[in-house]
């Protein structure tokens, strides 16, 4: 990893350069390829600017929601369409022959039924116009969707090429053809009618069933006849006035104005006239930071590393964004956009992190169809985070922050609803949820940090402090070997924390290096008057010997340090700490 980083920040001045402009030519890719309506407004709003009047006609929407009920009103009272089959009673009347003869060689041998064993015929005819008769009515067989709708349930009876409405209580199904059979045997002229009961009974099905495939088209056709625009407005004629209070007419009104002018300027406009607009406004936003980059992170600007670093959330939100806005099944109030503002201030400063979370949520918003509410509640959350002075080291405090980000976001999007709806009822509970699920996402801040911080070869606050816990190797045989070099240590880690919090510098750096900065002398820590109880080493050695003695604790601190894999920057502190020169 150290080398891949050693690699990227040999490259020449113009690799760097090449870089930005394919950042900004991949941002401007992601952009949509139409054109913007020029006019933001919203319910409960005034229209601020002048008179708008109609360049074309164009007909007025009806609002989705309205569409939808009509819709789902349409598919509650729907008439489903049952076909009556009638091919079925020649397989009746076939099956019912057979098992007559069955029955009647039966009773034959056994001397029963003395007058259907004489005239079989009358009764075969008896049950055969009756079977054709129950099935000529239809026998109904109610779809699982239908059943429990009650004696009034109105179905469509298809019959061959004739369609008539009837009630389910009009019609027989299997057990009211069945007590219509027993009912009807007892009047007939057939002196031996219950030989025919079990015979016809056994015959009598469902032959009045549901056409799915034909309800669910006439449906789809009904559907499509359903109306979506309520009126027209032609041209010349004025939509708004400046001033005006947008009621939901006026706004179903304007928003179908904004649907036909989007239609009609991308039939006209030019993909590489829009393209340039992108690739200008983001190139202006980009070239901005970089230039505040450059003036006030300078150590930023000129390292690759860090560079790649910052650029690389540009990236990876304008991507995030471009993916949700594609899928269509997510919002973009999920993406949690507070973790850049606790990352980039936990490696860096506010003042950087607040400027990156601005561009961001800047070419985010080109990205998203939210509109201003978007970037007025991402940047809000962004400033909190900074207020709220995020500690990722401890928990608590993270976590605190982390409710603070929620309310805001939930009080925020909330203000901005009641503006436009004037009504809690009327609140988006949706858009809330994903909101919640941004602020719980934000908790990654914590695990990605360690990652960025290996990948990147940085330190973070989480690093340090587990550094500064004293049962770490070097520490623990550092109170070992040399226990006057470690309270040594200790004092002077006090002292600079304390010095660097009053010229606001980073204290817990300061301190975990001033812990770390003699571990050199854990080779030999009786040579130093902090270890020593009584005769000096040095006496014995020429004065050469013992500088050279003295001086060997840097080094060799900064082999052990390597050996450890502490972070460069605490190696920088082992280095440096008795100065730079001879």
């Amino acid at each position: 990893m150290s080398a891949w980083r050693t690699t990227i920040e040999g490259l020449p001045t113009l690799v760097k350069y090449l870089m930005i402009a394919g950042v900004v030519a991949f941002i401007t890719f992601l952009f949509p390829n139409d054109a913007k309506f020029k006019y933001e407004f919203d319910k409960g709003q005034s229209w601020r600017y002048e008179d708008l009047r109609a360049p074309f006609d164009f007909a007025i929407r009806k609002p989705a929601e309205e569409v939808e009920a009509e819709k789902k009103k349409l598919r509650e009272s729907f008439t489903p369409f049952y076909e009556l089959n009638l091919e079925v009673i020649k397989d009746k009347k076939r099956s019912l022959a057979g098992e007559f003869d069955h029955q009647l060689e039966l009773v034959k041998n056994e001397g029963q039924f003395e007058d259907v064993v004489r005239r079989p015929e009358a009764y075969l005819q008896f049950g055969k116009r009756f079977l054709e008769n129950l099935f000529q009515r239809g026998i109904l067989q109610l779809a699982p969707e239908h059943e429990g709708k009650g004696e009034d349930f109105v179905i469509n009876v298809v019959r061959g090429n004739t369609t008539q409405p009837k009630t389910v209580g009009n019609l027989l199904n299997v057990e009211k053809a069945k007590e219509l059979l027993s009912d009807s045997l007892p009047y007939s002229s057939l002196a031996e009618p219950e030989f025919l009961y079990p015979i016809l009974e056994g015959q009598i099905s469902p032959n009045l069933t549901y056409n799915d495939t034909l309800t669910r088209k006439i449906l789809q056709e009904e559907l499509s006849k359903i109306p979506v625009y309520r009126g027209r407005v032609s041209k010349g004629q004025i939509i708004v006035t400046k001033g005006a209070y947008i009621t939901d007419d006026l706004y179903q009104k304007l928003i179908s104005f904004r649907a036909q002018y989007e239609e009609e300027v991308t039939q006209k406009q030019s993909y590489l006239g829009v393209f340039a607009g992108y690739l200008l406004l983001s190139s202006l936003i980009i070239g901005i930071f970089l230039l505040y980059v450059r003036l006030y992170a300078s150590p930023v600007f000129s390292s690759f590393n860090k560079l790649i670093f910052i650029l690389l959330w540009l990236v990876a939100y304008s991507y995030l964004v471009y993916a949700v806005e594609q899928v269509g099944l997510l919002s973009v109030y999920m993406i949690p956009f507070c973790i850049l503002p606790i990352v980039i201030k936990n490696f860096y400063n506010e003042r950087l992190a607040l400027f990156t979370h601005l561009v961001v949520v800047l070419l985010a918003s080109f990205l998203s169809s939210l509109g201003y509410e978007f970037a007025f509640l991402q940047i809000l959350a962004g400033i909190v985070v900074l207020l709220s002075d995020v500690e990722t080291r401890e928990w608590s405090r993270f976590f605190y922050s982390i409710f603070f980000i929620f309310l805001v976001y939930v009080s925020g999007y909330l203000g901005l609803s009641l503006i436009v709806e004037g009504n809690i009822m009327e609140v988006d509970w949706t858009e809330v949820s994903w909101l919640a699920l941004s602020a719980f996402l934000t908790l990654l801040a914590y695990p990605l940090i360690p990652l960025l911080e290996r990948f990147f070869g940085f330190t973070s606050s989480i690093t340090l402090v587990e550094l500064s816990d004293m049962n770490r190797p070097l520490l623990r045989e550092l109170s070992l070997k040399a226990p006057g070099t470690l309270q040594h240590s200790l004092q002077v880690a006090n002292l600079s924390e304390e010095a660097a919090r009053r010229i606001g510098a980073n204290p817990l750096l300061v301190k975990v290096a001033a812990l770390y900065h003699d571990i050199g002398k854990t080779l030999k820590p009786e040579y130093f008057i902090e270890n020593q109880s009584g005769k000096n080493p040095h006496d014995e050695l020429s004065d050469l010997e013992s500088a050279q003695v003295i001086i060997s604790h840097v080094t060799e601190g900064v082999k052990m340090a390597k050996k450890a894999r502490l972070p460069n920057i605490l190696i920088d502190f082992i280095k440096t700490h008795h100065g730079t020169t001879r």
